[in-house]
């Protein structure tokens, strides 16, 4: 039956979410809900990306919110430059963002008016340029850290501090009104996507449509390379660098594809994700974050991409009911709880399911590790 269900779990996983649009078509959904899975979609991705690397590759990273959350930028650049009729135009016919004019750091009179857009903000004015920084940024800065990090064989847990430290910095930049990215606003007066309306039922359910296939094809990908030559050196890496690196390989070389590589896909998730939230802030880089990306992965099962996923729509889900009041018959249920529960969660997986929700239906790391060795 598992063996089935491995099988067939990426089907299953299809209509699942093909069921998701069939529901609303039906009217049994609101569009409403339809988005909210897109958004749990997107953000699935994010827990793929650090399954890559923590699962696989045996390095627990607390930065995945900062890669994210420049795909997040990226895209929400894009939005802002769309939206909004309040700016300012110059000379050259460039009208500064609404959500950007707001807080701009210095008064319209003291710089010439061909100078007010930023520079950095015209390359995202176009879907196609977007698209692609939106990719290549996260990847370019994580190819850099992870040069320098693991050329100096820095791993285990000071990796995850220096990951840390590195995306409270980044956050800290971010929040700064004269770096001229909204400061703690955020990105916000998000109107149209591609000349489409965000707010029509019709953009919403395109987009989720978009974020399944998307959630697809990644996965289709990572499930390749973890099953190639180049998957067997990485589960080799997490096993045991010191003999692969005895035996002839520089194990760094690969830290660094798979750590720009899941930054990719980080950035992938958060260019799926600002349309769908409607707005992007410096929040959504902050170090919790990164955190409850470790929480989703642990809760599904880490070293397995489909308890990734799974863990990351269980988490939230429960997040999304658990979050609002709710009233029994001799009990009130507080918002205020959440913590609680998702503490207790967290402890009763580690305890009772170290191998996460996916080991119900998937042999547990030891297993993997006999069968790649």
């Amino acid at each position: 039956m598992r063996k089935s269900i491995r099988k067939y779990g990426i089907w299953a996983f299809l209509a699942f979410g093909v069921s998701i649009p069939l529901l609303y078509l039906s009217g049994w959904m609101s569009i409403e809900m339809v988005n909210m899975f897109g958004r749990y979609l997107a953000l699935a991705l994010v827990a793929i990306s650090l399954d890559l690397i923590w699962g696989y590759t045996g390095m627990l990273c607390l930065c995945q919110s900062l890669f994210f959350s420049l795909g997040g930028y990226a895209m929400g650049m894009y939005l802002a430059h769309h939206g909004g009729p309040e700016g300012i135009v110059d000379k050259l016919g460039w009208k500064l963002p609404a959500c950007l004019y707001v807080v701009y750091p210095y008064e319209v009179g003291e710089l010439p008016t061909d100078a007010m857009t930023p520079w950095f903000w015209k390359p995202f004015y176009w879907l196609p340029s977007t698209f692609a920084l939106g990719l290549l940024i996260p990847g370019l800065v994580a190819l850099v850290l992870g040069f320098f990090v693991f050329r100096s064989r820095v791993r285990g847990v000071f990796f995850a501090v220096l990951t840390q430290a590195f995306t409270l910095a980044a956050w800290l930049v971010f929040c700064m009104n004269n770096m001229k990215l909204c400061g703690t606003n955020g990105l916000t007066r998000f109107d149209q996507i591609a000349g489409f309306q965000l707010s029509t039922p019709s953009t919403k359910l395109a987009l989720y449509l978009i974020t399944l296939g998307m959630v697809v094809l990644v996965y289709l990908l990572c499930s390749f390379i973890i099953g190639s030559r180049l998957g067997r050196v990485l589960i080799a890496i997490r096993d045991d660098e010191t003999r692969l690196r005895f035996a002839g390989y520089q194990p760094y070389v690969f830290k660094m594809f798979v750590f720009s590589l899941s930054a990719m896909i980080a950035g992938l998730s958060g260019m799926l994700y600002a349309p769908q939230m409607g707005i992007f802030t410096p929040t959504n880089m902050e170090v919790k974050e990164s955190i409850l990306v470790v929480v989703w992965v642990a809760v599904g099962g880490r070293g397995t991409l489909s308890g990734a996923i799974a863990g990351t729509l269980l988490v939230n889900l429960l997040y999304n009911y658990l979050t609002s009041q709710h009233d029994f018959i001799v009990f009130t249920w507080s918002p205020q709880y959440w913590p609680f529960v998702l503490g207790a969660l967290f402890i009763m997986i580690v305890l009772f399911f170290p191998n996460g929700v996916a080991s119900l239906w998937t042999r547990d790391t030891h297993e993997i590790a006999e069968d790649t060795s």
